[in-house]
């Protein structure tokens, strides 16, 4: 069977964040999937399979367990299947964990249909000024990804993680993300990301981009900027870009995708 690295969320290849996407004639077993993203070691792999014409359902595995929701696996899915799978298809339905989720391919970019993350203020704790290295001055949380809100994109850049301090933080150390953000000059704002890995040890990663943290920064930045429609940069070492439009409880993020590379595994699922 085919399986197909992508680098999406990138306006150039070696950028954003990489991908394995498998169409597969049925979903695999559990244990196989987790076998083959523990193979693959990239954060997420993708098994998309064909339901019906631009319907398909979608899981994301991680080398760690299966997930609920992948924004950057689900660009590079649907990708994929509009090249290789169905070619020419422009708008695509996945059923996933986290529902239905929609995708629409316009030449090199695709835009993602995701729910809107929910978020409210509240207060910067000690843990929240340490874990940021005491940059923290806004803080948005709601059981989702913690976003926590810093004046200076300069500083951002600069910022080192401390692992320890990030697993400390509540939501962070029940699995989920720490998203750091700021006003920018060339953009509307940018961010760095964090969340817990537990293959092969426990630590924190840095994500190179990321679709799921957007969903919770967007409504934060869309009423702090008084606006709908903004683009975003994640400042990471490899660094991407992606467009985001808030509409109602519906957030669309838009991105560039580039193929690393096209093979073969010895399965035929």
């Amino acid at each position: 069977m085919k399986q197909y690295i992508v680098d999406a969320f990138a306006e150039e290849l070696f950028t954003g964040n990489p991908a394995a996407v498998l169409p597969c004639k049925k979903i695999p077993e559990p244990e196989l999937m987790q076998n083959i993203a523990i193979e693959n070691n990239y954060s997420e792999t993708a098994f998309v399979v064909k339901t019906g014409t631009g319907t398909y359902d979608l899981k994301w595995f991680t080398p760690s367990g299966e997930i609920d929701l992948c924004g950057h696996a689900t660009l590079a899915s649907a990708y994929v299947v509009s090249e290789f799978v169905d070619p020419g298809v422009k708008e695509l339905c996945f059923r996933t964990l986290s529902g239905e989720l929609r995708a629409a391919r316009d030449g090199n970019q695709v835009t993602l249909d995701f729910p809107v993350g929910k978020t409210r203020p509240v207060p910067v704790t000690e843990a929240m000024l340490a874990a940021s290295d005491g940059l923290a001055r806004e803080a948005y949380f709601d059981g989702g990804d913690l976003v926590i809100v810093i004046e200076d994109e300069e500083a951002l850049a600069r910022f080192v993680p401390n692992d320890e301090r990030i697993l400390r933080l509540e939501g962070v150390r029940d699995g989920l993300g720490l998203a750091l953000t700021a006003p920018s000059r060339k953009y509307d704002f940018v961010s760095r990301y964090f969340y817990p890995c537990t293959y092969p040890r426990a630590y924190v990663m840095e994500d190179p981009v990321t679709g799921r943290a957007h969903t919770f920064m967007a409504p934060v930045w869309a009423k702090k900027l008084e606006k709908t429609r903004m683009t975003a940069r994640q400042i990471s070492r490899r660094g991407g870009v992606m467009t985001v439009r808030l509409e109602g409880d519906r957030v669309f993020l838009g991105g560039g995708v580039q193929l690393f590379m096209e093979g073969e595994i010895p399965f035929d699922l």
